[in-house]
């Protein structure tokens, strides 16, 4: 737990044999992993009670100076969403710390100590699991220091342990009136053993979980001192910029090198697997090098298709036979006795992550392996990718993680795309001098990986009670995890989850349903998006259920309450979003107020919309939002992830796409796929659910509801349906 502990080589025996003894018997193989983001197995151990077990080793997770600072080394990776205060909250409460003196650090990439223990083998963040994975181990890593450093002031001051106490990095022993702060007692306390017991504080005595603290990475952001991979520089280091095809698919024919290195510093230029890669003593250099390279591509294999040609192709796969996701009853049957009938189909385009920062690292070779500067969010796969490139191992691979300026999904590749340039392009150059390798936000919009285009087809039906009597859905869409290395683990019976969770999954009672998918396949790269999945499901599920609600002349949240009637906590959620937005009362005419709700990632969350839609022009005046995510926590980054979801979806639900024309992306960057700005922001507000229930995800849950919400909305104004994004009122006309 002191300084000296973890950053000095030649730390205790005592310590040192503690951590071999650990390493000996850590059951995590460097070579295995599963990412579970969405494999189940995060649900899976969230119903069992939680995650596995881990260690809680104070020595392998703080670092106490003598000047009584407290730093927690974070095995997850802080892009935002402040992860590193949630961990540290933990901690600190446990450890009886003062918040003052509370500091983080990224922990080294070691997944044999740093597991994320919902889908680990693997370090890594992702899935919104943080919180429920780490929540006890976290607390056990603070409790164990508190005890350690009780038993080493009762046996400094010859006093019993049980008159012990600790408050706000203070060790206190009233009756004789000893004191000491933690940085005086460090020394002795991380030579005490380890309990093998830890009594965990009780709910009742927190002071810090459940409060609002000040966010550990706001003073470093807020004074530029926080330091991201576009802040790296290295001794003799040369940035990287790729000319990557226009085309996904397309190939290098030949490339002329020529005019780019012509260009006033640059000094390189190599082929690797991406396109060709430019090196230079600067970005600019080097990208103005790129621009004059001249490469001839092979489109032979690439994707020509339009957007509509694609569209196109999705319609005549619904007309095949599919895979079964989900059965349920007989939807064919109740819809046959159905006294009223909705069948509609809907679209939602592919869509880019678009961090602020985008892709980009550091890598520079030793005779002993290589180390990487990156905000890594997977960084045992990024460990893996690089060593298999530069035919090392993975434990030769040294990963300095970074703050993350964002990454929505984008950082958590599953080829590691970007790291994997890194390695190529370094070994390319034979490892001559370190490399920047920078991606462009034209770049990653134009050529990186994205959120599948999506269609659903959904038929539905009420009986005479106004009761669903069937459901059929069949979702068509290109598969994140078909075809790539970790299709065996997240697919199984040829079912990819992440297209149909929210639907095959609902938590509505629905007695008679069918969910079907369709496999699209185009060279387009895809992958995990914020909320994934639920980014369409949600949409379809909430618009279709508020129609049938109307059809059936219900009032939308009472049909909800009525599906969710054996679901309490979901219901609670229902209620209470209703009760704070004034649910039911008049709205005016050219205005409208709408209701969705949806559970991801073990998190409930309702929104209520009201927009204005005078003059065929939407505004969405107010969002009201409830959750459930259990312990909240910290209260404030919980609001602040709900209301920066809803900025995130508020640009998804009315403008964002990536369009195709002859197999081009026709978008670059912010002026013509453009995020949210504040002055769109509606009013939010947000309601947190009381809980005792273990912390559930929240990075992600804010973002499904938010474009049904204002879609019902709209038609609670207009009377018509708008059936895919981004929301077009023109479309009504």
């Amino acid at each position: 737990m002191s300084t000296s502990n973890l950053a000095n080589p030649a730390a205790p025996a005592a310590v040192d044999a503690s951590r071999r003894d650990f390493l000996k018997s850590a059951a995590v193989a460097a070579g295995a992993f599963i990412l579970g983001t969405y494999v189940a197995f995060p649900e899976i151990a969230n119903a069992q009670g939680g995650a596995p077990q881990g260690p809680y080793d104070p020595n392998l997770f703080l670092k106490i100076g003598a000047d009584n600072s407290v730093t927690v080394l974070s095995k997850h990776f802080e892009m935002g969403q402040g992860v590193t205060t949630g961990l540290s909250t933990m901690v600190a409460e446990e450890l009886s710390a003062d918040w003052s003196t509370v500091r983080f650090e990224f922990a080294p990439a070691d997944a044999r100590i740093y597991n994320n223990l919902l889908f680990g083998p693997l370090m890594g963040t992702g899935g919104s699991s943080s919180m429920a994975e780490a929540w006890e181990q976290m607390r056990k890593v603070g409790a164990a220091a508190r005890m350690m450093f009780i038993a080493a002031a009762a046996q400094k001051w010859n006093v019993p342990g049980g008159e012990i106490i600790v408050e706000k990095s203070v060790v206190i022993h009233s009756h004789s009136g000893h004191k000491a702060n933690l940085g005086e007692l460090a020394a002795d306390a991380m030579h005490m053993p380890v309990p093998k017991d830890v009594t965990l504080k009780a709910a009742k005595d927190w002071n810090l979980i459940g409060t609002k603290l000040p966010r550990l990475d706001t003073p470093g952001k807020t004074t530029g001192k926080a330091v991201f991979a576009l802040d790296i520089t290295r001794p003799g280091m040369l940035t990287a910029v790729i000319k990557r095809p226009d085309r996904f698919g397309g190939k290098v024919a030949s490339f002329d090198a020529a005019d780019a290195k012509k260009v006033d510093g640059v000094v390189e230029v190599v082929q690797v697997p991406a396109g060709v890669a430019v090196l230079a003593k600067d970005t600019w250099s080097a990208m103005r090098g790129r621009d004059a390279l001249k490469v001839t591509w092979d489109d032979s294999g690439a994707e020509k298709r339009s957007t509509a040609e694609m569209l196109e192709q999705y319609r005549q796969l619904m007309k095949q036979p599919g895979v079964s996701a989900e059965s349920r009853g007989d939807a064919a049957a109740g819809l046959t006795r159905a006294a009223k009938t909705v069948e509609a189909e809907y679209t939602f385009p592919f869509l880019a992550h678009a961090p602020m920062e985008p892709m980009n690292g550091v890598i520079e070779l030793h005779s002993d392996g290589a180390e990487i500067w990156s905000g890594s969010q997977l960084q045992t796969l990024d460990q893996m990718v690089a060593a298999q490139f530069l035919g090392m191992k993975p434990e030769q691979i040294k990963i300095n993680t970074l703050l993350g300026g964002g990454s929505f999904g984008r950082r958590a590749s599953t080829s590691a795309d970007w790291t994997a340039e890194m390695a190529q392009v370094v070994k390319a150059i034979k490892g001559r001098a370190p490399v920047h390798v920078v991606w462009t936000r034209e770049d990653d919009i134009r050529g990186g990986y994205y959120r599948p285009m999506v269609m659903h087809r959904v038929k539905a039906g009420i009986n005479g009670s106004g009761e669903i009597s069937g459901w059929q859905h069949t979702v068509v869409s290109k598969s994140i995890f078909k075809g790539t290395g970790l299709e065996a683990m997240a697919m199984k019976g040829g079912v990819d989850n992440s297209m149909v969770e929210g639907v095959a999954d609902t938590p509505y009672a629905i007695g008679n349903m069918a969910v079907d998918i369709r496999y699209a396949e185009t060279p387009v790269t895809v992958l995990w998006f914020r909320s994934v999945g639920n980014t369409h499901t949600a949409y379809v599920m909430e618009t279709m259920i508020d129609e049938l609600a109307h059809l059936a002349g219900k009032d939308p949240v009472a049909l909800r309450l009525s599906l969710l009637a054996k679901q309490p906590r979901h219901a609670e959620v229902v209620r209470l979003a209703a009760e704070k937005s004034g649910w039911g009362q008049s709205m005016g005419e050219g205005r409208g107020r709408g209701f969705a709700f949806h559970h991801s990632f073990n998190t409930s969350v309702a929104m209520v919309a009201d927009v204005s839609t005078k003059a065929a022009k939407l505004k969405v005046e107010r969002i009201v939002a409830a959750v459930d995510c259990g312990v909240a926590i910290d209260p404030d980054v919980v609001t602040a992830q709900i209301e920066g979801a809803i900025g995130f979806a508020l640009s998804i639900a009315l403008r964002n796409q990536l369009t195709f024309k002859d197999g081009m992306v026709e978008q670059s960057n912010f002026d013509d796929y453009e995020p949210t700005r504040m002055r769109e922001m509606p009013k939010v507000e947000v309601h947190i659910v009381k809980s005792t229930e273990r912390p559930t995800g929240i990075g992600e849950p804010g973002v499904p509801p938010l474009a049904p919400a204002i879609a019902n909305a709209i038609a609670a104004s207009t009377g018509k349906r708008l059936r895919s994004l981004p929301l077009d009122l023109s479309a009504l006309a």
